[in-house]
């Protein structure tokens, strides 16, 4: 009876363990609206190319001339770099135009990143090397 017991204990530790990433991670369409794209051209000062997702930051001024910091959620690391973005190959003060999925939460200034696009008509992104569209 006692090994019954610790058999289903050890199974359910184990099952709980091996289901914990899958409940971390969040849906996509629970944080960003697929019908709401948005384009927002500004000064990077930041980009966190850190597990699980990378963040880069932007300064930019709104109508008023107001600057807000924006925070664009990207691909992994290692899938941006395959897709050609490379750590500090964008130095911060440079201005970009990122392309991307609006946050849900309209009082956000963030969104998910489809594509940073720099001055000289450089294209990076989620899915690899691509044209400015």
């Amino acid at each position: 009876m006692k090994r019954n017991i610790f058999g289903a204990v050890v199974t359910a530790i184990v099952l709980l363990a091996v289901s914990m990433p899958v409940l971390a991670h969040h849906s996509f369409t629970a944080a960003f609206d697929p019908e709401k794209p948005i384009t927002v051209k500004g000064v990077l000062t930041k980009v966190r190319l850190e597990n699980p997702h990378s963040w880069f930051f932007l300064e930019v001024k709104d109508a008023s001339g107001k600057v807000e910091t924006w925070a664009f959620e990207a691909g992994t690391p290692s899938g941006m770099i395959r897709n050609g973005y490379k750590p500090d190959i964008i130095k911060a003060g440079t201005e970009v135009t990122v392309k991307g999925l609006r946050a849900r939460d309209m009082s956000q200034t963030m969104g998910m990143l489809q594509q940073l696009v720099t001055a000289d008509g450089k294209v990076y992104g989620l899915f690899g090397p691509q044209e400015a569209r």
